[in-house]
């Protein structure tokens, strides 16, 4: 968690120079190299309380965009939301409780990813009731 000072100045060039300091030459890339971790700790490691989460999921869904992979990275970031979330994996069990815990790790996700990717939402999630 940030105190703000992400989002002073230019942070967009801010975080893809610190990307390439760390020798990617994109955030996909970087993000690649760190498979299922969750936003807020992939952002803390270019710029700890200077890069918030949602300004590398920002990055990544640009990039995905630019790349023709949306799909790819929608389902990147559910995997990290998830992670998240769920730091012991799914429930063996979707009592009330879990449940819960399953639908409070899926809403950042799905409540953060911009309108052009709600039907691919739908088709990304399960087919019962969460």
């Amino acid at each position: 968690m940030t105190d703000g000072r992400s989002w002073l100045g230019n942070w967009k060039a801010r975080l893809y120079e610190r990307v390439r300091e760390r020798g990617f030459d994109s955030l996909t890339a970087f993000a690649e190299s760190r498979p299922a971790i969750p936003l807020d700790q992939l952002a803390e490691e270019p710029g700890k309380d200077d890069i918030a989460g949602v300004q590398v999921m920002n990055g990544l869904l640009f990039e995905g965009e630019r790349r023709r992979q949306p799909t790819r990275v929608v389902r990147d970031l559910l995997v990290r939301e998830l992670a998240g979330g769920l730091p012991k994996g799914w429930p063996a069990e979707l009592d009330d409780a879990n449940r819960f815990q399953v639908a409070k790790a899926l809403s950042p996700w799905s409540g953060s990813t911009p309108e052009a990717y709600d039907e691919l939402l739908l088709t990304l999630l399960p087919d019962e009731d969460v």
